[in-house]
């Protein structure tokens, strides 16, 4: 039998749920103050001519703006040769759920995917895996503000303001960080067995795997097992 949770009555679920939201609403105020304390971050100028290459041709870091104030992106970590099938896992599961950017081009904020790999290689990998939203190769990108980081590791996300022709890099964020995005994490949390890894700090006879299994099949990122060759 799988393991579970021991059985109770309606009146004891509820006490206990009820203990837990008490934590869970603190833990939601703390992070309220922590985002508060990252809009009083400072920010730092970065080389708004640098130029990227998207699907229409090289481009200058202002237009990927798409005409607005403020920019997110994810710079995807990138196996030069590998083919679709190697590249970054952990990548691939940390922006896979993010599709559709209309509540941020709402609030004036552009999303966009930047990998140090050549274009050549990138375009045939978006289209492979379905991404809607724009990619751009930063190869050759002097600027590690703008193109392959500040915090020395692939695989993070980057917010930019545009003042102007003036760009600033306002905030970095690494690790899990960018879980952040992750949608289908955050809902493995809130189940019975979480995310089912090996770090997680779940019952002794729960399904636990090693850590970032539930990311890949065979070596391979689990979306791509969804298409076909």
């Amino acid at each position: 039998m799988t393991a579970s949770p021991p059985v109770v009555d309606r009146e004891t679920w509820s006490r206990e749920r009820r203990a837990l939201l008490d934590r869970e609403k603190a833990h939601t105020r703390e992070g309220d103050a922590i985002a508060a304390a990252r809009r009083r971050l400072p920010m730092t100028e970065v080389d708004a001519s640098a130029t990227l290459v998207g699907q229409d041709g090289p481009v200058s870091f202002l237009d990927v703006f798409d005409g607005r104030d403020q920019l997110i992106a994810y710079k995807h970590m990138w196996h030069t040769g590998a083919g679709i099938e190697g590249q970054c896992v952990g990548c691939t599961a940390s922006i896979f759920d993010v599709h559709d950017a209309s509540y941020l081009n709402h609030r004036g904020v552009s999303f966009a995917i930047f990998a140090e790999g050549p274009w050549e290689e990138i375009a045939p990998f978006r289209e492979f895996m379905g991404y809607t939203l724009p990619w751009y190769s930063m190869l050759g990108v002097e600027d590690r503000g703008v193109g392959a980081g500040l915090m020395d590791e692939p695989g993070y996300i980057a917010c930019y303001l545009r003042v102007g022709d003036r760009v600033f890099l306002t905030n970095e964020t690494i690790g899990r960080g960018v879980e952040i995005t992750m949608l289908q994490a955050h809902l493995l949390d809130l189940t019975v067995y979480g995310r089912q890894e090996a770090w997680e700090d779940s019952p002794s006879d729960w399904p636990q795997h090693p850590t970032a299994t539930w990311w890949t099949k065979s070596g391979r990122p689990v979306p791509q097992w969804t298409r076909p060759a």
